[in-house]
């Protein structure tokens, strides 16, 4: 058995006994304990405490390391990423800047059907090597678990290409990954104006092929007007429950048009964007078991309104924190620049941004008895933090990398 033992630790950052769910003010609840210790056996965390009770380790292999000034935190925990991906998009980006919005460039066949088309043209092994290496780049960023939809394919072939890239990736990675399948992301072109046409090849083509191959953890569907409807959504995530996909849905980003309700009603594991809520979504989504992911990146490269986190959270919400790491509205899987808007543009405490990027984005994962916290018997996926003087230093220098190394399964990478 392989031992590390981590000595003067500044602060070790989120240690719990108990991992649930987090809402309203429990997330300004963030256990620390000072001047630490944390022992880790093989690839799990084994033991924690003050350096006054450190004790007595013996054994010739012990690897010690000495954390004096850094803090440990739990490794981010990105639920919501598009990561798997042909190209980028920065043409898009200029046309932003001249002022054509996000549903614009849609129906000028920009946005997704871009990087279907993009996708469609990219082999598997090459799409392979270019998700592997933002993955890579996101792990050294401090991300431990990350979720990874399909949706640039919109077609069978293309959408299996995508979650057979995502399969090798969690087959290959010591990064935890979750599986989401997105075929309702857009309408291909061919059936913009025959939704029946493509909702039958969703559900009676991809799906079963998908199950039957155990491809994707959870079903996904951008609701939205101009997307799929909340009548379509419920359909198309009906039928993915029957093979055991559990929802997690794209919902008021641009709109309220009752997706709240109806994914709370299908009891979703998340809701994602929330970039326009009423009071009604709120009242509903604060009554429920549904985690609200929040996007800041994305409302802040899209120039929308952010997410009213304050709100949420003070309606007594579940909240994440999550990238969009996409190529089209969030071309970044920085979450320590997720953890800085939230801060700075969501007015989030920092304890309530670490809590909704680690054990409530754990939780968001359905990884939350592994992963998001630091807990005897979890997985030692960990953060090193330069030194720095308290943890609000994290997003308070939003610019400056405050990383020193990151450690998965108890290994650094």
């Amino acid at each position: 058995m392989a031992s590390t033992i981590i000595t003067n630790i500044k602060q070790l950052v989120n240690v719990r006994d108990q991992f649930p769910l987090l809402r309203g003010k429990e997330l300004s609840e963030l256990p620390c304990v000072n001047n630490a210790y944390l022992i880790i056996e093989d690839d799990e965390i084994a033991g924690y405490g003050k350096m006054k009770d450190l004790p007595t380790v013996n054994g010739q292999g012990t690897r010690k390391i000495d954390a004096s000034g850094q803090f440990i935190l739990p490794a981010w925990c990105d639920s919501h990423t598009h990561i798997v991906f042909a190209g980028s998009r920065e043409n898009e980006f200029v046309d932003k800047i001249k002022g054509l919005s996000y549903a614009q460039i849609n129906a000028n066949g920009g946005g997704i059907l871009n990087s279907a088309k993009k996708l469609n043209e990219t082999s598997e092994d090459e799409l392979f090597d270019q998700a592997w290496k933002r993955l890579q780049e996101v792990g050294k960023l401090g991300t431990g678990a990350i979720e990874i939809k399909s949706g640039y394919g919109l077609s069978l072939e293309g959408e299996m290409k995508m979650l057979r890239v995502i399969k090798k990736l969690k087959d290959r990675s010591a990064i935890s990954i979750r599986s989401t399948f997105l075929g309702a992301h857009t309408y291909p072109l061919e059936y913009r104006e025959d939704h029946q046409g493509y909702l039958h090849i969703l559900v009676e083509e991809m799906l079963p092929v998908i199950a039957k191959e155990k491809l994707a953890d959870y079903i996904d569907v951008f609701c939205e007007k101009g997307f799929f409807s909340v009548e379509e959504m419920e359909i198309i995530c009906r039928s993915a429950m029957g093979f055991g996909l559990k929802p997690k849905l794209h919902v008021n980003q641009l709109n309220s048009i009752g997706g709240i309700q109806s994914a709370v009603g299908l009891n979703a594991v998340s809701v994602d964007h929330l970039e326009t809520m009423t009071d009604a979504d709120t009242e509903a989504l604060a009554r429920s078991k549904t985690i609200g992911t929040l996007l800041p990146t994305a409302a802040f490269f899209l120039r929308m309104n952010y997410q009213p986190a304050r709100q949420l959270i003070d309606s007594n919400c579940a909240i994440a924190l999550a990238s969009d790491y996409n190529p089209g509205s969030s071309p970044s899987g920085n979450m320590n620049f997720v953890l800085a808007l939230s801060c700075i543009q969501m007015k989030m405490l920092p304890e309530e941004a670490v809590n909704a990027a680690t054990i409530n984005g754990a939780h968001a994962l359905q990884l939350e008895n592994e992963l998001g916290s630091i807990t005897v018997g979890k997985k030692a996926n960990l953060i090193f933090t330069k030194p720095i003087p308290a943890l609000s230093y994290l997003p308070y220098s939003f610019g400056t990398n405050l990383i020193d190394q990151v450690m998965i399964k108890g290994n650094f990478i």
